[in-house]
């Protein structure tokens, strides 16, 4: 077996690593959880010159204190060993601010190099960079590499042999003089042995204590006499540690590039897009209407997948008719024609908008235009606890919520990402959106306006409630700060690149949510089948026997069931009520709902015969806030990687909607 090599991968937001590891490891890798922790995973593997190298994608921060579980993540996992060599990525085109993961990871004695990435837009910005002389002031090796071009990749691999060869460690001794001037540093930093915690000089914890590091001051009163320990924290007391060892970084980072980095043109200027997207007036309007020319575009690569999608539900009868002409179990075609066809029939068309919306949006992102929209409507997302970036998603679930939830990789935070999904559930799809209009005119007519007015308004309050629900326990009060620290140049996106994470992503969300559609659609398929001659299914004797209590959310046992088959698809509702009004066979309604169709020709007379004003107004409102669809359930397990997070918001969803529906029904008792 060839030699196995461990690599981490460690930088800021923004700094290229998705691009590298995706670049490194193509297809070989996998996404999910880190043990005992909801924030996201990524490892895979490559193999370069007969030897085998593993890679870690740690989480993204801004530096290395333990502020959030992603930097006590990346903490842990650089103190475990588990790493032979840490690659550090800055951003050439913003070198300061991007070194700062760098002096804060000095004094690690984990190997490393440095890679500064975008040389090719730090190129067209003007400036120009001497990596040698950073490699001589680190004592590491550092190289320029624009992570979008593999054909660059002969310096990466070999600035990784080097430093797993030869084991360099970040030079941290200029670093440290600078620390030294602190009060209090020189005494802690006696006070703590060499091996108190494996990988991290006496000079790193030192300076983490003055920070009042909770984790590092943790360590220091389990490992160190109650004495020592006294006299740290009385130290660490007596000054501004986290602002002098923050100033003496800077200050370091400014040694380090002094004299490196020189530019040949002029200051950086806002071309004419950043003036409108920064614009006080047009600023927002511009964003917007950026992220629905998007949402349109997106449906042009989608398109094949999506035709391919219905192309496979158009099978279900021929293949149908087939298995019964060969004697093939009634219950067994069901099976086959009603779960697994229709569920593949979903996951084709959820695949075609999710390529679509990753192909278009991961080209806003890779050309620079998704950081103006963060930035444009960072302070307005704060207020929810969110980044500006957010914002996309919502607009995006106008159209489908699947494809919202897909808009969330864009989201370096887990948190913000899972609790951005948790609102676009609130925002009304376009399914939602040709039903809705036509029940609310049926009954209320001219009033259906005032109908829709109000289904915006809550789903505002909405919205913000759920902020308030999910949003202490998601996002960390440190967390709530925007992602943009300033704008990044415009650049070309490296199409390679680009569609080498296209597919990708969604081959991975191929994989993933081909198991949930099935196993729901069997689920809501089996407990609505009549497994008796002239027998009814269990949803129907659960629906009549829960009756009584469904009428106090204003829900008759048929527009329970109508409910409860919205949240497979909204226009599948509309069937069932057609069947079960008109004493049709519920099993063959479900099947119907599950295809999204089946609805009568004179619904309207149905209606009105068999449900009052306030029950249509409480149906209305149940099935605009329930659970969206079955593939945004999917879709929401597939960026969450958390079977706990996707349940609760899902049943979070359906009580809601419930509690929604008996409200605005004895609402609408008292007006009719």
């Amino acid at each position: 077996m060839s030699e196995v090599i461990s690599i981490a991968l460690l930088g800021q937001p923004n700094a290229g690593k998705s691009t590298l590891f995706n670049a490194l490891t193509g297809l070989h890798q996998h996404v999910g959880n880190w043990p005992g922790k909801t924030v996201e995973q990524k490892e895979g593997h490559f193999t370069h010159d007969g030897k085998f190298y593993t890679v870690a994608d740690l989480p993204g921060s801004y530096s290395l204190s333990a502020n959030s579980d992603e930097e006590v993540i990346t903490r842990n996992f650089i103190a475990s060993g588990k790493a032979d060599v840490v690659c550090i990525l800055a951003d050439s085109s913003q070198l300061q601010r991007s070194l700062f993961m760098t002096a804060d990871y000095a004094g690690i004695t984990v190997p490393c190099f440095l890679v500064l990435n975008m040389e090719d837009v730090a190129r067209d910005q003007g400036k120009k960079i001497d990596a040698s002389q950073i490699e001589k002031k680190l004592g590491v090796p550092v190289i320029f590499i624009s992570a979008t071009e593999k054909k660059d990749y002969n310096d990466f691999y070999e600035a990784l042999e080097r430093a797993v060869n030869e084991k360099t460690v970040l030079n941290a001794s200029s670093l440290e003089k600078r620390l030294e001037k602190i009060a209090g540093f020189n005494e802690i930093k006696a006070l703590i042995p060499d091996d108190m915690v494996p990988g991290y000089s006496p000079m790193w914890i030192a300076s983490k204590a003055l920070e009042s590091d909770p984790v590092v001051i943790a360590e220091i009163r389990n490992k160190l006499p109650e004495d020592s320990v006294k006299k740290i924290l009385e130290y660490k007391e007596a000054v501004q540690g986290a602002v002098e060892t923050g100033s003496a970084k800077f200050d370091w980072i400014d040694e380090i590039t002094e004299g490196s980095e020189t530019k040949t043109k002029g200051g950086f200027k806002l071309s004419k897009l950043d003036r409108l997207y920064t614009h006080r007036i047009w600023g927002k309007p511009a964003v917007v209407l950026t992220i629905l020319l998007g949402l349109l575009f997106s449906f042009v690569p989608a398109w094949p997948l999506m035709e391919l999608g219905t192309l496979v539900g158009n099978i279900k009868a021929p293949v149908g008719s087939a298995l019964l002409n060969i004697g093939c179990p009634e219950f067994i075609v069901m099976i086959v024609c009603n779960v697994v066809i229709q569920s593949f029939s979903f996951i084709f068309q959820m695949l075609g908008f999710v390529f679509g919306i990753t192909l278009v949006f991961g080209l806003l992102e890779e050309a620079g235009v998704m950081a103006r929209i963060s930035y444009v409507f960072d302070n307005t997302m704060g207020k929810l606890g969110l980044q500006g970036k957010s914002v996309m998603p919502f607009l995006v679930s106008f159209g489908c919520t699947m494809g919202g939830a897909a808009g969330t990789r864009v989201i370096d935070n887990w948190g913000q990402k899972v609790l951005t999904i948790a609102l676009a559930w609130a925002v009304p799809c376009g399914a939602t959106w040709s039903v809705v209009p036509m029940l609310s005119t049926i009954f209320f007519g001219p009033g259906a306006v005032l109908v829709i007015v109000v289904i915006l308004l809550t789903m505002i309050l909405h919205m913000w409630l759920t902020a308030k629900v999910f949003g202490r326990g998601l996002v960390k009060q440190e967390d709530r700060y925007g992602m943009i620290m300033e704008l990044p140049p415009y650049h070309k996106p490296k199409w390679g690149a680009l569609f080498r994470y296209v597919f990708g992503r969604t081959k991975d969300t191929f994989f993933r949510v081909t198991k949930v559609v099935i196993l729901v659609c069997f689920i809501f398929w089996l407990l609505s089948y009549n497994f008796t001659p002239g027998g009814t299914s269990i949803l129907y004797k659960i629906g009549v026997a829960i009756e009584p209590v469904t009428k106090l959310f204003g829900l008759k046992w048929q527009l329970f069931m109508a409910f409860v088959a919205s949240s497979i698809g909204k226009e599948g509702a509309l069937g069932v009520i057609s069947a079960l009004f008109t004493g049709g066979d519920f099993s063959g309604a479900f099947f119907d709902a599950m295809s999204g169709g089946g609805a009568a020709s004179n619904l309207s007379e149905i209606l009105l015969a068999n449900v009052s004003k306030p029950e249509a107004l409480a149906f209305i409102f149940a099935i605009t806030f329930n659970m969206p669809c079955i593939v945004a359930l999917a879709a929401t397990y597939q960026e969450v990687h958390s079977v706990k997070w996707t349940a609760r918001i899902a049943v979070y969803y359906t009580v809601v909607a419930l509690l929604l529906s008996a409200l605005v029904y004895h609402i609408g008792m008292l007006i009719w």
